[in-house]
């Protein structure tokens, strides 16, 4: 699979709708995330991201816009014992339980749909980065309608490994359309330079389409020392 610049890749599409970004930098010193959400609807557009010690939520940014607040207020960042959990949506809890129960990132997800907007049927993405002895391990899934109809959902999971330099990117949409058309295949490979954090920010934010990007989250972790350096745009300020 090609080596593809982050940049490029969203600068020529105007709706990939929300993405994920799981690497490792170029100098192999930092496990590299990402999260960034997208909206054509006011509803969609009307949120920010708000920290919460490690982890993170959405908000609506006006609160008397707030219209449906069922797929667009959650978690996206979850953190439990040696875990980083990112997903699009409530799944990010439901993952985190499993894992407090003792179960599976796969078991959890297998209890999952995509999300019930037809007739876009906007996938659930999820990321789960494992961190252990200087190093990390990580995991990534999409659960998408098997069909125009929404009458099934099939699952992939990715178990990838980190190199550095490079990075995987899983976002919910193919393209812009209507109805939009969900992502296809496995996770992009993205290269990911030295550890910048504040570069590679910029240069995600910068790229997303103008009109309708949201919110961005960026954490780098040194895997040395396992502190964490996090970034959040919002759009709505």
């Amino acid at each position: 699979m090609e080596l593809l610049n982050i940049e490029n890749v969203l600068r020529e599409n105007e709706y990939p709708g929300r993405g994920i970004i799981v690497g490792m930098s170029a100098d192999g010193k930092k496990a590299v995330t990402a999260y960034f959400i997208m909206g054509r609807s006011v509803n969609s557009r009307n949120r920010v991201f708000v920290p919460e010690g490690e982890e993170m939520r959405t908000k609506a940014f006006d609160e008397s816009k707030l219209t449906d607040p069922s797929l667009i207020i959650y978690y996206p960042v979850r953190k439990i014992d040696n875990k980083l959990i990112i997903t699009n949506g409530d799944q990010t809890d439901t993952v985190r339980d499993f894992i407090a129960d003792g179960s599976t990132f796969e078991a959890a997800l297998n209890t999952r749909c995509f999300e019930p907007d037809e007739p876009n049927f906007t996938p659930r993405i999820s990321a789960m980065l494992t961190f252990e002895n200087g190093s990390f391990t990580y995991k990534m899934s999409i659960l998408k309608a098997a069909d125009a109809a929404g009458s099934a959902c099939n699952r992939y999971t990715f178990d990838l490994a980190p190199i550095a330099g490079e990075a995987r990117f899983i976002h919910t949409y193919k393209c812009d359309g209507n109805p939009i058309p969900s992502f296809e295949g496995e996770p992009e490979r993205i290269a990911v330079p030295a550890g910048c954090i504040d570069c590679f920010t910029k240069a995600v934010w910068n790229s997303l389409n103008e009109d309708n990007k949201v919110s961005l989250f960026v954490r780098f972790v040194d895997l040395e020392s396992g502190e964490a350096e996090t970034r959040i745009i919002n759009k709505n300020n």
